[in-house]
């Protein structure tokens, strides 16, 4: 069994203090930004994959000690960890990781750290629906919740019904966090309405446009329209 200590030591070994701190420039770490107090070493992703799939079989427990470093690669490697366990695991493991995952929202507190795991996580389960007491009913929770993390896991959580050709769960989120006032929400909604476009069909996401496109958050809607052409966008617009 690998040992947290000698993760961690791995990781810091490939640190970095020039990309730790352009880093922390671009995921807003000043004060009053929404990084606020994130802290970051400076490695690359390709590396965190790395250090993930050497440490792939760090308990549970451990894995949950460093979800809650205070260093933010520690935390994405966690996460890492937790999605390769969840691919392979039992169904009773996975329900394991699926509860680790919503009891630590709290440390999954930035965008990247969300993009890479909520669907591949708790949207999986809840496709699948794997665990009865794990569905629909949880995305509406993290969706209304005061945590800006929590709603944007519930929208990007619902990735993992797009690659499946569903499109309702996404529009049902969508719906919700139409008029939430965070910029990250809007660009994660319009994100996934453009997904919605490229794998369900163009003529489904339109759908939605023509209902709310006048109403919605303007930078969801730049989201959203990515792959339309310059006149459509300028109609939607």
């Amino acid at each position: 069994m690998n040992s947290l200590k000698a993760l961690k030591s791995d990781l810091t070994k490939l640190s970095n203090k020039g990309k730790a701190k352009l880093l922390a420039g671009f995921f807003k770490t000043g004060p009053g930004q929404y990084g606020e107090g994130d802290v970051f070493i400076g490695v690359v992703v390709p590396d965190e994959r790395m250090i993930a799939k050497k440490y792939c079989d760090l308990s549970l427990a451990d894995t949950i000690k460093l979800l809650h470093s205070k260093e933010h690669e520690f935390r994405m490697a966690a996460l890492f960890i937790l999605i390769q366990r969840y691919s392979h695991d039992t169904l009773l493991e996975r329900k394991k990781i699926v509860d680790i995952y919503l009891s630590n929202t709290k440390w999954i507190n930035n965008w990247d750290l969300i993009d890479l795991s909520a669907n591949k996580i708790l949207g999986h389960a809840i496709f699948n629906k794997f665990f009865a007491d794990i569905n629909d009913k949880t995305l509406t929770r993290l969706a209304s919740s005061d945590s800006l993390w929590e709603r944007r896991i519930a929208i990007i959580a619902t990735g993992a019904f797009i690659v499946e050709g569903q499109h309702k769960e996404t529009f049902r989120i969508a719906k919700i966090l139409l008029k939430d006032k965070h910029d990250l929400i809007h660009k994660a909604v319009g994100w996934m309405l453009r997904e919605v476009g490229k794998r369900c069909g163009r003529d489904i996401e339109i759908k939605f446009l023509k209902q709310h496109h006048k109403t919605m958050p303007r930078t969801m809607l730049r989201y959203a329209l990515e792959h339309f052409s310059e006149a459509e966008k300028e109609k939607y617009m």
